[in-house]
């Protein structure tokens, strides 16, 4: 396995990390990691190890604002900084490995990321995998909105809520190398990037029925960190003829990192393995 990492310009000329691991031989296709809220590309480990030995190419974006990359941490000008950096990074992957089919892996936010972008960049892909994918919008008051609405416009830098790091995974290692991973952000998410979700989640929901590429959906019953029902709700909505939903009984949300991820890998593996054979190469 050769891991190799970079970075490039990215919206308002901030340093953008990515890192890559590729297989010994010509890799037979690439799998692109979006990654989650206040985490980073470097947290896919088990992911990693499963795909390169089986001959995929994995590479990994940091988003602005989190792991190795320029931003304030968990703060977004615009929810499009996101996947326009996401497209700039696919077009370089694109010329790294031509002719190479390319799947999607988005998790949590990065489902979310994942979904927006398929909107107008489906077309460049053959598949997407989205784990937990954070689409649901949350039951809110109309008070809680518009004052959401208004720390995003006066104060966008805010804290407004932090994540529930035991809600990660059952796995007690995990949870306490999330707390001391020095990448992830445990602080409180800011007002701006917080109302930026809730758009994005509103436009996940309206826009899913224009995708129609191949996608699975996976998801862990017990998910305290994003509802469930969004990836009912996503596997019901979207377009594609070819679409999947898996819910794993009792499974935390990051599925990839539960006790039972060689499960939920094997059964990725097993669906990626049915479809980049027959995928169309761009």
């Amino acid at each position: 396995m050769n891991h190799q990492e970079g970075d490039f310009k990215g919206i308002r000329d901030l340093k953008i990390y990515y890192q890559c691991w590729l297989p010994e031989k010509d890799p037979k296709a690439v799998l692109l990691i979006v990654h989650g809220l206040a985490e980073h590309s470097g947290r896919y480990m088990n992911l990693v190890n499963h795909f390169v030995p089986l001959g995929y190419a994995i590479y990994g974006v940091d988003h602005i604002g989190h792991g190795k990359s320029d931003g304030l941490r968990v703060y977004v000008e615009r929810f499009e900084d996101f996947t326009d950096t996401l497209k700039d990074f696919s077009h370089m992957i694109r010329d790294w490995q031509p002719k190479k089919p390319i799947f999607l892996i988005g998790h949590s936010m990065g489902g979310l990321i994942s979904s927006i972008f398929l909107l107008d960049h489906q077309d460049e892909l053959s598949g997407a995998v989205l784990s937990g994918p954070s689409v649901k919008v949350p039951d809110m008051s109309s008070v809680t909105i518009l004052a959401g609405k208004l720390f995003s416009t006066l104060m966008p830098k805010l804290g407004l809520l932090a994540l529930e790091a035991d809600g990660v995974s059952r796995d007690p290692e995990v949870v306490k190398a999330y707390i001391n991973d020095p990448l992830v952000y445990t602080g409180k998410i800011t007002a701006r990037l917080a109302a930026e979700l809730l758009k994005a989640m509103k436009s996940a929901a309206a826009g899913a029925s224009k995708i129609t590429l191949p996608i699975l959906i996976a998801q862990g019953s017990e998910d305290r960190l994003v509802d469930p029902d969004g990836a009912q709700m996503l596997h019901d909505t979207v377009g594609s003829v070819d679409k999947t939903l898996k819910i794993y009984d009792g499974l935390y949300h990051e599925i990839f990192n539960e006790p039972e991820h060689h499960k939920v890998l094997g059964d990725v593996e097993a669906w990626l393995e049915s479809r980049h054979k027959t995928s169309t190469i761009f």
